[in-house]
């Protein structure tokens, strides 16, 4: 084999996308509760980033404190000439420490001192104020169950397994494996008996149900003496819980010689056990929603779009920093702040680029989804990204980026803009009819229907088509799925 090294030209293109483009689409993704963290971490990051106050008149702020100081040093650094040192600078670490020794009181200790005993006790009490305010975790399954089991008194052996076993148990609050195998993974001598008797005391503790190696083993561990026909709803558990999901009563009524009556009485017993004891105890916490877009009425009655923009906060770039620049610094600040200088400007101008996109591309939805805003959703229209793009004059992955995430307030509720778009179809009439509301009269048609006969797919092909809605038989099967209608063998009523 020959090996050659040899040099050629060659001229071809390439797309790249730019910091500054990538920084504006990234911004217009973002919806505003995420847009106030990107702009919280950039305003601690750039130091040529500062906050611009929106009003004069507006309370004292933190914030407006600190464009007041600002504003003090802009001002004298134009009443004064900046001493530039060319081997090493030090002008501005020196201000920050000016700065520093008027915002510190002067009572404050040294770090050769030591604070006094008041001191130590008002930090103490800052301490034990902050402590009392957060907020306190919630208890988890594990940790409550735990709590229970440690009151049996059971050999230490048999304890220590039991506890083994609760902290291995499963978001469904079930054992991951088999007893025989738990006992191999817990790496311990234990007896099967001494297992035996830590699973029965943690199948005891509540919620009941926990610790079951399958689902039915949960139900039956929840079944009681007490219960009304408990024979008939242990049947069913053990034997019967498919065809009691697909509603077949008189096969379950032929099999086990119990009435339907019966059997409708035990499977309103069993509904009131509880599949999933565990759920309870999962931390959910609560996603809150701030709309971006605002509906509102004008004056000549038109809907128009407000995006809010309330909690942004509004930007400018320091102008301290750009005197530095103009003034003269060492080439290594220069290019410092010359970086953070355009970071701030690309930053400012995605956020402005932002606000008019989305307003925009809000006000083309509105304008086509009148009759959403006036008559509700029976009357949405049928609309694609491709339309809005079109009409905004911006390209279709402009759109995808301007409402992803979005939420609009309207005065029938609060909606995401992705909720406005959706395909649809022609009626009879050839008039376009959106899918959403081809569901919403699915619905309708098997809410008013007869339980004791209910429609088939193929029965509701032919009631849609008596109101002008010609469909295939797979696509109502789909919806009918979608929307949670069981099918006409589950709706029936015995």
């Amino acid at each position: 084999m020959q090996m050659n090294f040899s040099q050629q030209m060659r001229m071809s293109q390439q797309m790249k996308l730019a910091p500054r483009m990538i920084m504006s689409m990234e911004i217009l993704q973002l919806p505003v509760m995420e847009l106030e963290e990107r702009i919280e971490q950039e305003l601690a990051e750039n130091v040529c980033l500062i906050m611009r106050q929106a009003d004069p008149d507006a309370p004292e702020t933190q914030h407006n404190r600190d464009e007041a100081k600002e504003t003090a040093a802009e001002k004298s650094l134009g009443e004064q000439t900046l001493q530039v040192d060319s081997e090493h600078n030090n002008e501005a670490d020196f201000e920050r420490l000016l700065e520093m020794s008027q915002d510190w009181p002067e009572d404050n200790y040294t770090s050769g001192s030591k604070p006094s005993s008041n001191r130590m006790e008002d930090d103490a009490d800052r301490q034990n104020d902050l402590i009392s305010s957060i907020t306190e975790r919630p208890q988890s399954l594990h940790e409550y169950l735990l709590d229970q089991f440690g009151f049996y008194s059971v050999p230490h052996e048999v304890r220590e397994f039991g506890e083994y076993v609760i902290q291995n148990l499963t978001l469904d609050s079930r054992l991951p494996s088999p007893l025989p195998e738990l006992m191999q993974f817990y790496g311990k001598q234990i007896s099967e008996m001494d297992a035996q008797m830590a699973l029965r005391l943690i199948q005891r503790l509540d919620p009941v149900g926990c610790a079951a190696k399958d689902f039915r083993e949960c139900l039956l561990l929840q079944v009681t003496d007490e219960m009304p026909h408990r024979d008939v709803v242990v049947t069913l558990i053990t034997s019967h819980l498919e065809d009691l999901a697909q509603n077949r009563l008189p096969l379950i009524e032929r099999k086990t010689g119990y009435s339907i009556a019966l059997i409708k009485e035990a499977h309103e017993e069993l509904k009131h056990l509880n599949p999933f004891p565990g759920k309870g105890f999962e931390a959910r916490p609560a996603q809150a929603v701030k709309p971006d877009v605002f509906v509102e009425r004008d004056a000549k009655g038109a809907w128009v779009v407000r995006l809010e923009d309330e909690y942004t906060p509004r930007l400018r770039i320091s102008k301290r920093y750009q005197e530095m620049l103009r003034n003269g610094v060492d080439a290594k600040t220069k290019e410092y702040i010359k970086r953070k200088i355009d970071s701030a400007k690309w930053l400012i101008e995605s956020i402005e680029q932002r606000h008019g996109t989305v307003k925009r591309v809000a006000q083309a939805i509105v304008d086509r989804q009148n009759g959403f805003l006036e008559d509700g959703p029976n009357a949405i229209t049928p609309l694609k990204m491709q339309e809005i793009a079109d009409v905004v004059k911006v390209h279709v992955t402009t759109v995808s980026r301007a409402v992803d995430d979005k939420w609009i307030q309207t005065p029938r509720g609060l909606y995401p803009l992705k909720r406005f778009f959706g395909g649809g179809t022609k009626t009879e009439t050839g008039e376009d009819v959106a899918w959403d509301i081809i569901r919403i009269k699915l619905k309708e048609i098997v809410g008013q229907e007869d339980k004791n006969d209910p429609m088939s797919d193929d029965a509701l092909v032919l009631e849609l088509a008596k109101h002008g809605y010609n469909l295939a038989r797979r696509t109502v099967t789909k919806y009918r799925q979608a929307l949670d209608i069981p099918s006409s063998r589950q709706r029936r009523a015995y």
